[in-house]
């Protein structure tokens, strides 16, 4: 990559200042194959600013800290291609919303658990990664069976927090502990539980 990044596209910043667009595009990027590279832990502001050659200061006038550059990263890169277009068939959308997560978790998965643990030590950020991340796939799959429990597909027989939770918590799980998969297979199996747990719809 070279050096210099060009800045003739421009976005503003929260605080109305210029933001150079390729210059914020080589940062998330580097910062993804550093984190594929060396791990969560060992990626430090530095080495994402010299990854994607510009200076500290670049990086530091629009991100506090790598969590803030990652979680912006994830969002960008990642979140779309999690979110497929609906369909008439609330069921498959959310068997496509779960394989489309669970596709992205041998690299999502490590950045976001790095991610949790620096927001264990603030609250600031702990507070940006719920609005930013974790509460939109959250309420994707809420809205997506509460759109089958609308068309009849879908029944009502648990808790939709408890359920969410469910299906979040399973993936989490293996992530940490590395004792099982996630992969297609499981949004599959999650969502025939799901089917299960909530009963046909009316």
């Amino acid at each position: 990559m070279s050096s210099k990044v060009g800045t003739m596209e421009q976005t503003p910043t929260a605080l109305g200042r210029p933001r150079s667009e390729p210059a914020r595009r080589a940062i998330l990027e580097a910062a993804l194959r550093l984190v594929a590279r060396d791990g969560y832990q060992a990626v430090t502001i530095k080495g994402i600013a010299e990854e994607a050659g510009v200076g500290r200061q670049t990086v530091y006038r629009w991100w506090n800290s790598k969590g803030e550059i990652l979680l912006e990263a994830i969002g960008e890169y990642a979140g779309p291609s999690a979110v497929p277009e609906p369909t008439d068939d609330p069921v498959h959308d959310l068997r496509e919303v779960l394989r489309g997560s669970f596709r992205l978790s041998p690299v999502a998965g490590p950045i976001i658990s790095g991610l949790m643990a620096d927001a264990t030590h603030d609250p600031v950020f702990l507070e940006k990664l719920q609005s930013d991340l974790l509460a939109r796939r959250r309420a994707l799959v809420r809205e997506t069976i509460e759109r089958g429990q609308r068309s009849g597909r879908i029944g009502d027989g648990a808790d939709l927090a408890l359920v969410t939770d469910m299906i979040w918590g399973t993936m989490w799980y293996r992530i940490l502990s590395q004792h099982a998969p996630v992969d297609e297979a499981l949004a599959d199996e999650l969502t025939e539980a799901v089917l299960r747990l909530l009963g046909p719809g009316a």
